[in-house]
């Protein structure tokens, strides 16, 4: 079978490696698609021990839709030929280049509750990649009236727009007008600020937070989710004035998956418009070297090997 292997900054290789056999209790998984994490990039850009969990001389690479090839004597409740997700089964109705964005949509999922939508609240996520997409869509879900996507790229933001959301390129707009003139002003202590309830940090950027407490109306919460090594400041006179909430969140737990496939089989939502580059893996490397995902919300990459054995 054929196995990504990360090799350390910028050196990644398609390796032959034999096919797992099954054991008693294993399932063989064969994979369908796999889509990029951003984490992906971020090691293979700048090298391991940058705040994930991907070593050197191993394989790497988590956002994938499988098909099982076998199955141990022992395993009872796995057939060979069913479609399945890291996680759980994959119902029908979800499309394979769809399943392939579950996780993230997932950790996107998990930040929606996180925020603790209710009806009628208005949000604005700040990155339109797959979380902070995945995280409008979710935020709507659970009762969100509007939700406003904001970002520097314009071809994340028409896919953002595309799905229904209203979108600010925050490199050509000023955040405070566009988000006042969708979401109208409420009460900040320092005067009128926009009328938004749930604030979402899905890209990193380091002036979120400071923009947070600026604009953050009285009661507001923000959820981080962007990986980002380093301190930042936090007036805390003034989060405890304003009673603003500071909350994260990370990874995602069953009922998240839950959602998001019960979202996904909905078909309310056209998700595999986000994907927008495809390749083989015998594209991928060397030729490519991850070097044209900067600017995708997701890349779906179409594979035709073997996973690795997974125990049950």
């Amino acid at each position: 079978m054929k196995v990504a292997i990360y090799n350390g900054k910028k050196e990644v290789a398609i390796v032959e490696k034999p096919t797992p056999v099954c054991g008693e209790h294993d399932v063989l998984l064969k994979t369908i698609c796999a889509s990029i994490c951003g984490t992906d990039v971020a090691v293979f850009q700048h090298g391991p021990n940058t705040g994930h969990r991907i070593t050197v001389g191993g394989e790497f690479g988590h956002e994938a839709v499988c098909r099982v090839a076998a199955v141990g004597e022992g395993v009872k409740d796995v057939q060979v030929g069913q479609r399945v997700y890291p996680y759980p089964l994959v119902p029908d109705e979800i499309d394979d280049r769809t399943a392939a964005l579950i996780e993230p949509f997932t950790v996107g999922t998990r930040v929606a509750r996180r925020g603790r939508p209710k009806p009628g609240e208005k949000a604005v996520v700040f990155g339109a990649g797959t979380i902070g997409i995945a995280a409008a869509i979710a935020l709507k879900e659970f009762g969100c009236r509007q939700v406003l996507v904001c970002d520097r790229s314009e071809l994340r933001l028409e896919k953002a727009h595309g799905l229904g959301f209203a979108a600010c390129n925050t490199d050509s707009n000023d955040f405070k007008a566009v988000a006042s003139a969708v979401f109208g002003t409420a009460h900040g202590l320092s005067g009128p600020v926009p009328d938004v309830d749930i604030f979402v940090d899905a890209v990193g950027a380091p002036g979120l937070l400071e923009l947070f407490q600026d604009s953050g109306k009285i009661g507001s919460r923000m959820v981080v989710v962007a990986v980002q090594a380093g301190k930042r400041p936090v007036d805390v006179l003034h989060m405890t004035y304003a009673q603003k909430e500071l909350i994260g969140s990370g990874g995602y737990f069953p009922e998240d998956v839950r959602d998001v496939m019960r979202i996904m089989a909905s078909g309310r939502y056209n998700i595999a418009s986000i994907i927008t580059h495809e390749f083989p893996h015998r594209q991928m490397f060397p030729k490519y070297r991850f070097s044209c995902v900067s600017r995708m919300c997701a890349a779906s990459l179409s594979a035709t090997h073997n996973a690795r054995t997974s125990s049950q």
